[in-house]
């Protein structure tokens, strides 16, 4: 199989209607973060056992076309000995694994950040390749201020993403690009779609510079929001408009699906802000889905409890949650769906 159908093939698999993308990606760091508030201890192996329980939940495979996973979780194995990206695999879940190293400030360019990992990428991802994965994610962060993220700070993020989304690309990997302007603030919807607009203006620009496939390629961004601390809630509609607005204005038609992060939104505010958009968008060029971390996993973690016998729970609650963003990537997502079994 040629790279360029080992591309095509992975794009047709996690490219489906009713279908999104579960981000188990965390960081030990995050992950701790996310385990502490149900007195869970992060250990390699309560991990394993969590992560092991969320890809054996029965049925999401009709929800999940894809799980983005943590470097350790792609050497791990189910309690049965069977390794995680193969238990994935045998299911239909495309197994894929995030790459960045993490942020860090922007030289010259203060309030701007910029993301680490592309010394090595090459060698890292022929190893990753051989354990499974076949797809990689790499995220770079953007904060609204009075005077950020700067022309700087939005061009040198841009081309990171570029130099990243070559380099998955010559390795047969389909690269998932995540420019995350951030909820932080006290902005307002317009600011946000401003930033949005430039943000995904210059990552094109640099995709295309770059020679990347956008046909091989998913887009993982935000959806534009007003900032949490901003006086102003806007509705889903509004979240719709807005985030259709500036998409329809900047990505182009050969971008098969953008599946949107859910950063710091509720399971539920996710979950109807993607319905509007699919219920007042039908006709997109592109498929409007989910690659949800916490808008996914915080019900689970809340009935898991770190419990075994808690278990069954856990996994429903991450079914119903995916269930109901299926439903939303088809705009057929009612509030109504949230107390029905």
């Amino acid at each position: 199989m040629s790279v360029k159908q080992e591309l095509e093939a992975t794009i047709r698999q996690m490219v489906q209607p009713g279908k999104g993308i579960l981000a188990a990606d965390e960081s030990a760091p995050t992950i701790a973060s996310r385990f502490a508030p149900v007195d869970v201890e992060s250990t390699e192996q309560s991990r394993c056992n969590y992560r092991s329980m969320l890809f054996t939940s029965p049925g999401i495979e009709d929800y999940i076309s894809g799980v983005i996973l943590f470097e350790e979780t792609l050497g791990q194995s189910s309690i049965e000995g069977k390794p995680l990206p193969e238990l994935l695999a045998q299911r239909g879940i495309v197994p894929g694994i995030k790459v960045d190293k993490g942020k860090g400030p922007l030289a010259f360019s203060p309030g701007d950040l910029i993301t680490y990992g592309l010394d090595g990428l090459a060698e890292r991802l022929q190893h990753y390749k051989t354990q499974g994965a076949r797809f990689a994610k790499w995220r770079e962060v953007y904060s609204i201020s009075e005077h950020n993220p700067s022309p700087l700070g939005i061009a040198a993020n841009a081309e990171m993403l570029a130099r990243y989304a070559t380099v998955c690309q010559e390795q047969g990997i389909v690269p998932i690009v995540e420019p995350e302007v951030l909820i932080d603030g006290d902005h307002s919807l317009a600011r946000c779609a401003e930033v949005t607009e430039a943000v995904q203006q210059e990552v094109f620009n640099a995709l295309h510079r770059h020679h990347v496939a956008l046909e091989h390629i998913i887009l993982k961004p935000n959806m534009v929001l007003p900032g949490k601390d901003h006086s102003v809630r806007a509705s889903a509609e509004e979240i719709a408009a807005a985030t259709m607005a500036v998409f329809l204005r900047t990505v182009p038609a050969a971008v098969p699906s953008i599946n949107f992060l859910s950063g710091g939104m509720s399971p539920e505010e996710s979950t109807e802000n993607l319905n509007a958009m699919n219920a007042g968008f039908p006709n997109v060029p592109w498929l409007l889905s989910f690659s949800y971390g916490r808008a996914l996993q915080q019900p689970v973690l809340q009935a898991w409890q770190g419990k075994d016998e808690n278990a069954i729970a856990a996994q429903q609650s991450l079914l119903k949650r995916a269930r109901l963003n299926g439903a939303a990537q088809r705009g057929e997502y009612q509030s109504r769906m949230e107390t029905s079994d």
